[in-house]
């Protein structure tokens, strides 16, 4: 993928998380990175550094992503579920980082603000609809980060082209009694 002058480091984060996706995370090298991204095998350890500060950007990328998508969900719950779901099963390779704490430089502020704006955005919500028990919230965000780790690795049989939306939705919808009126 040739870079658009001047976006080199989004376009790094790009390549990687497309080559974690394809190949998993423990194959990522800078130099790999540098060969796809048509790049001098320099330029990634010039803006990251190291292999762990380019995890640590792709995994604060990931969570400014999901962050929006949260956020994009308004205020319904459920769909704050789906939304979670949906940025998983689309950006496999950034959020199999995002949580991999033993690869990543936990101090950086761009991932400490970026992971804190997501898990506020979650938090936020899980609050309106579930009340204030900490075990509540945790159950939540358990189901639909395991959901998507499962849909995430086939774990979960779906037909070859279909999206989680759906089931993502019926999963969430367990979470919120009121939710669950139709059922």
């Amino acid at each position: 993928m040739a870079y658009h002058h001047g976006r080199l480091r989004e376009t790094l984060i790009d390549e990687a998380a497309a080559a974690i996706d394809e190949r998993g995370v423990d194959a990522l090298s800078l130099r790999e990175l540098a060969r796809r991204a048509g790049v001098s095998h320099a330029a990634p350890a010039h803006h990251f550094g190291d292999r762990s500060g380019l995890l640590t950007a792709i995994a604060a990328d990931g969570f400014e992503r999901l962050a929006d998508a949260l956020g994009a969900a308004g205020a319904d719950f459920v769909e704050a579920g789906v939304a979670y779901v949906r940025f998983a099963s689309e950006e496999p390779g950034r959020f199999a980082v995002m949580f991999r704490t033993e690869l990543l430089r936990l101090d950086d502020p761009a991932l400490e603000a970026a992971r804190d704006r997501a898990g506020g955005i979650l938090a936020s919500g899980a609050v309106g609809a579930l009340g204030d028990a900490r075990a509540d919230r945790l159950a939540a965000w358990s189901i639909v980060h395991g959901f998507a780790t499962l849909w995430n690795s086939g774990a979960i049989e779906s037909a070859p082209d279909e999206h989680p939306d759906a089931l993502a939705r019926e999963v969430a919808a367990r979470l919120v009694p009121d939710a669950r009126a139709g059922d």
